[in-house]
């Protein structure tokens, strides 16, 4: 064996279905000639120090999980001088961004794919201090993943952040922004907002918009404005459900750079995660800063 992988997995993601899954997985890894050190994360952060920590010596880094194990993982490369391709085999309850990508959602099909696949130069995005791989967001519903228990994650799937976000309804809030990209500058009062870089986000496809390109270096972004009556906010879930981006209630448009800001602060999530709170939100797109293996045009499964 004359290759090395840190295959660093989390353990409890997507009903725990990686551990009937693993060894078959290591398996698929070895024979291709890889010499595996396998890493089970145990607590949130262990991912990122996982990947950042490693010992020289390692020609890729492959991950297992969810969305959120692949943003760790992220991270931990993007704090990296030496920046190695990354492998993903999707465990979680959503994986928007194995979706993006066409990575199978089966756990041996995408194995396979890190081992036979192809190097996609993918931009990452930069907030404040930290990175994400596909969206960062702030307002209603963007706290349902990281407050929805990993257990009912399991056990319920999508079902379970439409059951946790109809609980939010009855306390919509808003907020007052100052939003800078390019040349224009917006300030108004926002009840959500998302800046992506994926074809679905929560798993619903085709949210983000049409033509969507991940090594482009411009983000997607959507920012929903503030109703001031029932008639306005049943016309904003309508538009939401029907994809309809372009209503007069969304604002979209795509830019490499933007700047939020707020009087108050306030709590974005990052990859579905909490990205903590914030009164200035700087997000940068890095553009095709670190390299994901992806199927071959051939053998991309859909």
């Amino acid at each position: 064996m004359d290759k090395n992988m840190l295959f660093v997995y989390n353990p409890r993601a997507g009903k725990a279905q990686i551990r009937s899954n693993l060894l078959d997985i290591i398996d698929i890894f070895v024979k291709a000639g890889y010499e595996v050190t396998a890493y089970p994360t145990q607590a949130a952060g262990d991912a990122i120090k996982a990947v950042r920590d490693r010992r020289k010596g390692y020609d890729i880094v492959v991950c297992s999980g969810g969305d959120g194990t692949l943003d760790e993982v992220v991270n931990g490369m993007m704090q990296c001088e030496e920046k190695l391709p990354i492998g993903y085999v999707p465990a979680g309850s959503t994986n928007d961004f194995a979706n993006s990508l066409g990575i199978p959602r089966g756990m041996k099909k995408a194995a396979d794919v890190v081992v036979n696949g192809e190097n996609f130069p993918c931009d990452i995005g930069s907030f404040n201090n930290n990175s994400f791989v596909y969206i960062a967001a702030f307002g209603i519903f963007t706290n349902v993943s990281y407050e929805t228990n990993q257990d009912v994650k399991n056990i319920l799937g999508h079902t379970a952040y439409l059951i946790e976000g109809v609980k939010s309804l009855s306390s919509i809030k808003s907020y007052h922004l100052k939003v800078t990209y390019d040349d224009v500058c917006l300030e108004e009062d926002f009840l959500y907002g998302m800046i992506t870089n994926s074809n679905s986000v929560g798993g619903f496809k085709g949210i983000t918009g049409k033509n969507v390109e991940l090594n482009d270096g411009l983000f997607e972004v959507m920012l929903v404005r503030k109703p001031t009556n029932p008639i306005e906010l049943n016309n904003i879930v309508a538009a939401l459900v029907d994809k309809n981006i372009h209503s007069e209630a969304i604002h979209c448009f795509k830019t490499s750079h933007i700047t939020i800001e707020s009087d108050m602060p306030v709590a974005w999530t990052l990859d579905g995660e909490f990205g903590g709170e914030h009164q200035k939100a700087i997000v940068e797109n890095r553009h095709q800063a670190l390299e994901i293996r992806i199927p071959k045009p051939e053998i991309k499964t859909k």
